[in-house]
């Protein structure tokens, strides 16, 4: 049986400049293949020292237990400033916390449901548009990250994807990823804070382009929130909820960086979720002809229906198991550590992988294989309490997870419900990390009507 596909990794030992090299070109062959057995590994630069930690107690420890006294690094976000901002996403302490009291309510388990008539609308215009290209070879990442942005618009903005500014900022995201701005010159070399971060002009102009975009949407809704005809989406209660301790809400400035990132990370990591997905199921078609007839139930926007798509839920965590979107998370020590009998200074950099972990040889039964049904083997349980946090873990878990845990299993049961997705001749498709986990060459796959 094929295995899914993953990335090849680098020889144990490079040189820095050449390690550098391979971090530009791919964030996960860049690593040894050691890292899928250790507990933890230390790096060592003439700038900083990294350590990656694999040993669940050490990950509850940075997440969960001590999150504050392991705030987030700015090391890998400093290319990403330019568009997001002080958005949740980067900010760390008080700042952190007063945007999560603001931002958390919208996402409440209440308010899924409120949600879901925009997801389903979304779901079955990605199927219309499909249903034009049924019998041709699909290109499944261009069309998943229509489907995640036109999520994101509906369900934040009440617009669709076909209205004009949401168009134009679905175009400036993507010009925006090609310009891959995580790979900085800061995320390698300390830089003081009055330097500049050499941030590359096309990135600079996209993320002006996409922020002054985002502004002009947030602030026609602050219009409509003051006249009082505003709808009932994520926008208006974001932008209407005060901080229970200060009693203030986001000013215009805040809520295009809180917009940029729920745009960032909604859709970007969606779209490859969702991608990743299609291709599986493409692999593994016996898997898809469950899915599709679990599909049947499908029929019009009733929230209830999520409980009745287990399967498609099965084969969507497992995709995230293989292909978290976000493959790396990097932490800052506050103070001196002693972790496994080393010594952590101050500063140093802790990296938390959702890819190795969720691969990790010591932890998961076959972990290289796709296996939906191990969520419910004594196996998957345990691991998916301690080395499963494709969405982070602790207190900085992503504020969405729940609202993709139903977008995502129900875009794919969508599709699967009306089309079929086989393989072409391409080659399989190689996962490489900038923003998050795509395919190097894109995923083409033929699509046929049932």
């Amino acid at each position: 049986m094929r295995q899914p596909p993953k990335p090849p990794s680098r020889p144990d030992k490079v040189s820095l400049w050449r390690y550098v090299r391979l971090f530009r070109r791919d964030l996960l062959s860049a690593q040894p293949a050691r890292l899928y057995r250790a507990w933890m590994a230390e790096f060592r630069t003439p700038f900083f020292r990294s350590y990656l930690l694999n040993q669940p107690d050490l990950v509850d420890l940075v997440l969960k237990e001590r999150p504050d006294d392991f705030p987030k690094s700015n090391r890998i976000s400093e290319g990403l400033r330019p568009l997001l901002g002080n958005s949740v996403f980067l900010t760390n302490g008080e700042t952190w916390k007063r945007q999560r009291r603001i931002i958390d309510p919208a996402f409440e388990g209440g308010r899924l449901r409120d949600t879901f008539a925009a997801m389903y609308a979304a779901a079955d215009a990605a199927a219309a548009r499909l249903d034009k290209r049924a019998g041709e070879v699909v290109e499944i990442e261009a069309e998943t990250s229509h489907a995640a942005a036109d999520v994101i618009f509906r369900t934040l903005f009440s617009i669709p994807i076909e209205h004009e500014v949401a168009t134009e900022v679905f175009d400036e995201f993507r010009r925006y990823q090609r310009g891959q701005p995580i790979l900085n010159l800061a995320a390698f070399i300390p830089l003081p804070h009055w330097m500049p971060r050499l941030h590359r002009k096309s990135t600079r102009a996209s993320a002006a382009r996409i922020r002054d975009l985002i502004t002009r949407l947030t602030r026609d809704r602050m219009a409509a929130i003051g006249a009082g005809t505003a709808p009932d989406d994520l926008a208006t209660k974001i932008m209407t909820t005060a901080d229970p301790q200060t009693g203030q809400t986001f000013d215009t400035e805040e809520m295009v960086d809180q917009v940029a990132i729920f745009f960032l990370a909604g859709h970007e990591t969606s779209a490859s979720a969702l991608a990743w997905a299609l291709y599986l199921m493409a692999l593994y078609p016996e898997w898809q002809e469950r899915l599709a007839a679990e599909a049947q139930v499908l029929d019009g926007p009733d929230f209830s229906v999520m409980s009745k798509l287990r399967l498609s839920r099965d084969v969507f965590r497992e995709t995230l198991r293989l292909y978290p979107p976000v493959p790396m998370m990097v932490r800052e020590a506050a103070c001196p550590e002693h972790f496994r009998g080393r010594d952590i200074k101050k500063g140093s950099q802790l990296v938390l992988s959702p890819w190795h972990l969720h691969r990790h040889e010591r932890l998961w039964d076959r972990p290289d294989d796709f296996e939906p049904e191990r969520w419910h083997t004594e196996n998957g349980k345990s691991c998916a309490r301690s080395a499963y946090m494709p969405f982070s873990a602790g207190a900085r878990v992503c504020t969405g997870a729940g609202f993709a845990m139903v977008e995502g299993p129900l875009i794919l049961s969508r599709i699967l419900r009306d089309f079929r997705v086989t393989l072409t001749d391409a080659p399989p498709p190689v996962p490489v990390a900038h923003l998050t986990v795509r395919s190097d060459r894109g995923i083409p796959l033929k699509l046929s009507r049932r």
